[in-house]
């Protein structure tokens, strides 16, 4: 079971619903044999902006940000950490590659999640390995492969 608190500090036009992030989380979630809590945060650009330069030392907002939780060892709690999303970059940027902003929500949740799993991008190999589970995720849900380039017609 995915237990989801959804913070939206930022709104914009045709922002997912609860439901939407549920079932993207549950998603990528499910081979998960333990309950789930997670913390999605919907934020405007200077609140994106200050947490990338107080956490990842990079100027200017971002779409998403991942804060996994970090407990002492031997500690177990079912939160798996925050997903912190920007909500006018995620419109900017589907809009600037031609893809459906609901698709790009969809696809930020899921590379949010995968980092709150321990899954990076830095190497090669990881951001291979990363992708191939992006991919499987949203075809699941009926969503083009993101790392495609939009054709345009």
């Amino acid at each position: 079971m995915v237990d989801l608190e959804l913070q939206r500090v930022c709104l914009v036009d045709n922002e997912p619903s609860l439901h939407q992030f549920e079932l993207w989380v549950e998603t990528v979630l499910a081979d998960q044999l333990r309950d789930i809590e997670l913390v999605i945060r919907i934020v405007d650009e200077p609140e994106s902006a200050a947490l990338n330069e107080q956490y990842r030392h990079k100027s200017g907002p971002t779409n998403v940000l991942s804060f996994p939780v970090e407990l002492p060892v031997g500690i177990e709690t079912p939160l798996l950490g925050d997903l912190v999303i920007c909500a006018p970059v995620v419109v900017r940027e589907a809009n600037e590659q031609k893809k459906r902003v609901s698709d790009h929500w969809a696809h930020l949740v899921i590379h949010g999640v995968l980092h709150l799993l321990g899954f990076d991008h830095i190497e090669d190999q990881q951001a291979a390995c990363m992708e191939a589970k992006e991919i499987a995720v949203l075809q699941k849900l009926s969503i083009n492969n993101p790392y495609i380039e939009a054709v345009n017609s």
